[in-house]
């Protein structure tokens, strides 16, 4: 018999059976019978509490993304995770800049992501803090990135790397 509450995946079921049971199909075919955790007396943290807001958050955006996005379909073709599973990472995961280089008349940025580095913003400072020039990077292949200056060497350059999620990293040379 199946119970309102189940749901029947392809080749499996999933659901709770009354309050002590908890069924769940995987992907890859397994099937796991779990007894059902007890957190009615379970008193969080202010850190637990912050985490589950930002969980609440990284799920909302994951819903919306795996959708309208079609690369997170596309990169999750042939893994055992799904579309919604890599929103979700890049949603936690801010994209990391290796390595900023000058060479005469260009900045070259080497940025990763978990999935997709969006875009890489570029400001040149003057020694007194003014903006001399500023602007998008283009992509020069799957990590490098390069902005043509015609700015002095010396001066201070502030890059922005952002993920399809909207997380930034920012690094100073």
């Amino acid at each position: 018999m199946i119970l309102p509450n189940w749901r029947i995946q392809e080749a499996g079921l999933s659901g709770k059976l009354g309050k002590q049971l908890s069924i769940r199909h995987m992907r890859d075919g397994r099937t796991f019978v779990l007894t059902r955790p007890d957190f009615s007396n379970r008193i969080f943290s202010k850190e637990q509490l912050t985490h589950q807001s930002r969980f609440q958050q990284a799920t909302a955006y994951a819903r919306a993304a795996s959708k309208t996005n079609p690369l997170y379909a596309e990169l999750a073709k042939g893994t055992p995770k799904n579309a919604y599973n890599l929103a979700l990472s890049d949603w936690f995961s801010p994209p990391v800049i290796r390595e900023v280089s000058r060479q005469s008349g260009c900045i070259r940025v080497n940025a990763i992501d978990n999935v997709q580095v969006a875009k890489v913003h570029i400001t040149i400072l003057d020694k007194h803090g003014q903006t001399l020039q500023q602007g998008e990077a283009a992509q020069v292949n799957h990590a490098w990135w390069e902005f043509e200056t015609s700015a002095p060497i010396e001066t201070k350059v502030i890059v922005e790397g952002f993920d399809l999620a909207g997380n930034c990293t920012r690094h100073e040379a």
